[in-house]
């Protein structure tokens, strides 16, 4: 079964612009309100939800005012259907080299990012 990509990755290229610009605002329109990111930390699961995320953001320099380097790229998109994608992308804000896993759904208002789990590398 065969399904249009280029609205999941018009949502993915929102998505990488808003972290490299940490533009909040941009972020805040793909991710569904009661989203949340999931990651591991020292052997333990970790959560925070997109308003505390959010804030977080607003308050860090954003990659693009620091002047350091971009790359973000989409590993796969898994569709199940008309209205579900599994998205693995690959993101850098140096020094942290992050691998998410994004699920989006297809809501009356369009895509959005409804879950992120991440992990990452440190890098020199």
């Amino acid at each position: 079964m065969s399904h249009d990509r280029s609205t999941v990755e018009a949502v993915v290229q929102h998505y990488f612009d808003g972290l490299y610009e940490g533009d909040a605002d941009k972020l805040g329109a793909i991710f569904h309100p009661s989203a949340d990111l999931r990651w591991v930390e020292k052997g333990e699961l970790k959560v925070l939800t997109v308003p505390n995320w959010m804030g977080w953001v607003r308050k860090r320099p954003s990659a693009k005012s620091e002047g350091k380097p971009r790359e973000d790229f989409i590993v796969t998109i898994d569709r199940s259907d008309e209205s579900t994608a599994f998205i693995k992308v690959r993101c850098q804000l140096p020094p942290r080299y992050f691998t998410d896993y994004l699920v989006a759904m297809k809501l009356k208002d369009g895509w959005q990012i409804v879950s992120k789990s991440y992990r990452y590398d440190l890098r020199e």
